[in-house]
Order: C-alpha cells, then sequence, then structure tokens
C-alpha cells in the first residue's frame, strides 16, 4: 500500500505534507506554480500506477470469466482484447487530461508486480481459484489506495490553481508577468 511519510523525502510526501498548502498568499508566483508542476507530477505518476492495476484486475477478472463460463481459450489469446476494452470504455471518476509522463514508470511497474509476487500472473490459468481471488481482492485494495492518494493530489492541485488563478483576478498578477518570466526578462 502506498502511504504518505511525514517529513518524508519523496515527493508524495511533500506534496501531501501538513505545510505544503500553508500559507500560500504569501508565497512567490513562481513557488505557487513549481509547487502546482509538482504535485501535477505526482498526479500523473499516480494514474499511471493507477492504470497499471487496473489491466491487471481486467486480466484476473477475464480468467475468473473464463473459468465460470467454461470457455476454452486461453487469457493470452485475449489479452488484447481484455486489455482494449477497458481502454475504450467511457471514461469515469476523476480524470484529468495529462500533459506529463509518468516520472518512475519502471518503479510503478515493479510495485504492481510486488503486490501478488507476480509468480503466476504471467499464467492467471495455472493459479488456483483461491489465489486468483486473492489476487484480485490484493489489486483491488491497492488500487481503492492509489486513488485515495491521487484525488487528494488532485486536490491540492486545485487549491494551488485557485490561488494563482486569484492572484491574476485580482491583479496581483498579470499575463505580461508570466511571459516576462517564461521568456528569461527581468523587470529593472
Amino acid at each position: 500500500m502506498i502511504e504518505v511519510r511525514p517529513g518524508g523525502r519523496r515527493r508524495i510526501d511533500r506534496v501531501l505534507g501538513p505545510g505544503y498548502l500553508t500559507g500560500l498568499g504569501d508565497l512567490p508566483l513562481p513557488v505557487l506554480r513549481e509547487r502546482r508542476d509538482e504535485a501535477a507530477q505526482e498526479e500523473t505518476d499516480l494514474s499511471y500506477l493507477r492504470r497499471l492495476l487496473h489491466a491487471r484486475i481486467d486480466i484476473v477478472r477475464a480468467e475468473q470469466e473464463r473459468r465460470s463460463s467454461g470457455g476454452e481459450s486461453s487469457i493470452v489469446d485475449r489479452l488484447a482484447s481484455i486489455l482494449a476494452d477497458n481502454a475504450l470504455g467511457p471514461a469515469a471518476g476523476w480524470g484529468r487530461h495529462q500533459q506529463l509522463e509518468p516520472s518512475r514508470a519502471g518503479e510503478h511497474r515493479r510495485h504492481a508486480e510486488a503486490l501478488i509476487g507476480d509468480t503466476g500472473l504471467t499464467d492467471v490459468g495455472s493459479l488456483s481459484d483461491d489465489k486468483l481471488a486473492a489476487a484480485l481482492d490484493t489489486y483491488a485494495a491497492e488500487e481503492a489506495s492509489v486513488s485515495s492518494f491521487r484525488r487528494q493530489v488532485q486536490g491540492v492541485m486545485d487549491t494551488l490553481n485557485a490561488e494563482i488563478a486569484a492572484r491574476y483576478s485580482s491583479g496581483a498578477a498579470t499575463v505580461d508577468q508570466l511571459l516576462d518570466s517564461e521568456l528569461g526578462r527581468v523587470e529593472e
């Protein structure tokens, strides 16, 4: 399970730490943007991990369905359609358009694989019904945990975006200042 460690050094520890949103009104605009971007990267990574878990859940559920219906074809033969069914379905939940790439893709894959030791997931057909059910429970619990943290990170992003927008609305920040900072121009 993912956990937040107060005072920890990981990005999720910082973004969901108790002081991350404290005193936003006193922070310079570039610091607010940096925090928002850091939260956005964490949200992207959590979304990637969540998608990995959904794929594994879909595979396990497909094997359970194959067994209950007496299906003959193997999961490997149906893998593309199993994974595509979820990808092509209607979007649900708190999804957001993401322009970032996951920064820890390999780490997330290893995390998902380690949940059940992944010793049998390469051949779900060889798992007993009990082990298959246990794998599904493990993946579903982890997905719920990841989704919960993802929603919290999205809340942080919303708070930071609201502070940035408020500064533009009040005139405390202007688009000209943004363009100057993006182009590296400094006011004299």
